[in-house]
């Protein structure tokens, strides 16, 4: 006779999947025949670019590469994001003690905890935010405490409203420049009084820049990096997947603190083996090629005129939305008297459009909805004119 098995606690302790129920209603609608517009998931449609995908190819059929790959990561990868950060941001980094590649940015934001965290400690995590901040906490069995974004603070943390307890029992915060799911920017000055607040309390920042290179009317998203003091409190967690539509081939790095990363690096030793080697030279050609620095352009412009369709038919629909700057998202208020999840629901059953809930976002993101940028203008425009066919906001 199987007896059942008992689970962890931190398994227990795990909060539903946010499209678990959308999921099912998602497949009701299909089995009925509905059209349904996917507007949930921020998945870049667009393909790799080629260039990228020839080099892999290439690299894929060398036996050089069919072996483990270093710890600490392939030179040439590690040297490329250097010049990269160089380029971009005028941050000169140590490729050596400087930069650590990922199997993907949100693997190495799951673990980070692991190595900062004991039980009873508190990370400052932002709300709404990405899931995975608070879940690597609570895997380290640490407590995550909620920095509030909210619309009259343009969606930036107010470090005057940590309770002086939680910043002494902090270890780690979480930062997400531009923001998801906000489409928030923050600038020098945040970053500055980020970096002052982590070194008075001594905590570890680790900033999510995983939309660095979408921005639009010409705006140019800071990196935490550039601002005088950043290496020695904190890291910059990097991913491939967003600007080179890559989000498959799990490839992303971090940089900064060579001390943090050293204790990141310590713990993806016992834990993983590191990304292939072909991925890694993938890597290095999306970062060093030419062609990228037009792509990056390209695929902005791509996403600035689907953000004016959304923009432009929300205000149409009676909605009080901003333009967002930067990222592929637009973050909206629910028309009055719905909860996030109320109106995702009626949305769905009433056009067959899918949009995320805010709630899924944490507390502070209910009455709230946010539309990803990640399909074509045409069928952005029909997603949107069903909206508008149904809703008065």
């Amino acid at each position: 006779m199987f007896l059942p098995v008992k689970k962890a606690g931190r398994i227990e302790k795990l909060p539903p999947y946010l499209f678990a129920e959308i999921d099912k209603k998602i497949r009701e609608a299909l089995e009925k025949g509905v059209d349904v517009i996917k507007l949930g998931i921020g998945d870049p449609d667009r393909p790799t670019p080629e260039y990228i995908i020839q080099r892999m190819q290439e690299e894929v059929t060398l036996p050089r590469n069919h072996s483990y790959p270093p710890d600490e990561g392939l030179a040439e990868f590690r040297e490329a994001v250097s010049r990269y950060y160089q380029r971009r941001f005028g941050v000169e980094l140590d490729p050596q003690k400087e930069v650590l590649p990922l199997i993907g940015s949100k693997e190495g934001i799951a673990h980070i905890s692991a190595c900062f965290v004991n039980p009873g400690d508190v990370n400052l995590v932002p709300d709404p935010g990405y899931p995975v901040y608070s879940i690597g906490t609570l895997f380290a069995g640490g407590e995550a405490h909620r920095m509030p974004l909210l619309e009259e603070n343009s969606f930036l943390p107010d470090f005057s409203g940590i309770p002086e307890e939680m910043a002494r029992r902090s270890r780690l915060m979480f930062l997400n420049y531009p923001n998801n799911p906000t489409g928030a920017v923050a600038e020098k000055d945040f970053f500055e009084e980020a970096v002052e607040y982590a070194k008075k309390h001594d905590i570890v920042i680790c900033h999510d820049s995983a939309y660095l290179e979408i921005a639009f009317d010409g705006y140019r998203p800071v990196s935490f990096l550039e601002v005088s003091g950043a290496r020695d409190c904190g890291i910059e967690f990097g991913s491939l997947s967003k600007p080179f539509n890559m989000t498959g081939w799990r490839v992303g790095y971090a940089v900064g603190s060579a001390e943090v990363l050293e204790a990141l690096y310590r713990y993806k030793t016992n834990i993983d083996s590191g990304n292939f080697k072909a991925v890694q030279y993938a890597g290095v050609e999306a970062l060093d090629n030419p062609k990228s620095r037009e792509h990056i352009e390209r695929m902005q412009q791509v996403y600035q005129e689907r953000r004016d369709v959304v923009i432009e038919a929300l205000k149409e629909a009676g909605c009080r939305v901003s333009a967002p700057k930067a990222s592929f998202y637009v973050w909206a208020p629910v028309p009055y008297g719905y909860t996030s999840k109320d109106f995702v629901s009626y949305l769905l059953e009433k056009t067959g459009v899918v949009v995320t809930p805010g709630s899924g976002f944490g507390v502070y993101g209910d009455g709230y909805f946010r539309i990803a940028l990640t399909v074509e203008v045409d069928r952005l425009k029909e997603a949107m004119d069903r909206i508008k066919g149904a809703v008065r906001f």
